[in-house]
């Protein structure tokens, strides 16, 4: 049976964001049968939502091969959120690390767990940016080409950094 590809949304905005998401792909790579086969560059971004006067996040995307189940891989997910420093109290506040399953294969899901493709993908330039850096061609399930989900995303301030950052 060959591995699914899932793609991961990667944010943090607390204790040196940039090291947490690198810190993020390395972690990605020691999932149980699983392996990263693409990150996009980092990007700054204003928080969406949340308390008022939260810090920048820096956001990614990676692309994972996986022979876990959505579930299974969700569980590993906040595993490494919990190794990070994630908390949970709040929604939408500031975080040490946030890591979205945001697809998998072209599986749809409304489980209460976990809805497949991520409910708000398709409107967060955060998401799409990087998203579109690794898989231009990406047709999100029940939404589209992602390269028109980009064209139609509401505004927001998103900057690319350079690796050097």
């Amino acid at each position: 049976m060959r591995p699914a590809r899932a793609y991961i949304g990667i944010g943090s905005n607390l204790d040196d964001p940039i090291r947490q998401v690198r810190r993020a792909f390395q972690a990605l790579n020691g999932i149980l049968a699983s392996g990263c086969v693409a990150q996009s560059p980092l990007y700054r971004t204003a928080p969406v939502g949340g308390p008022p006067g939260q810090p920048d996040y820096i956001n990614a995307v990676a692309a994972l091969d996986t022979g876990l189940t959505p579930l299974q891989l969700l569980m590993a997910l906040q595993t490494l959120e919990l190794a990070q420093g994630r908390t949970r109290s709040v929604r939408w506040e500031a975080r040490t690390l946030d890591l979205d399953l945001l697809l998998y294969d072209h599986l749809t899901s409304d489980d209460p767990r976990l809805t497949l493709p991520h409910p708000r993908l398709h409107q967060r330039a955060f998401v799409l940016y990087p998203l579109c850096d690794i898989a231009p061609n990406l047709n999100i399930p029940g939404h589209g080409p992602l390269t028109e989900l980009l064209a139609r995303c509401p505004p927001q301030v998103i900057t690319r950094l350079d690796s050097a950052d």
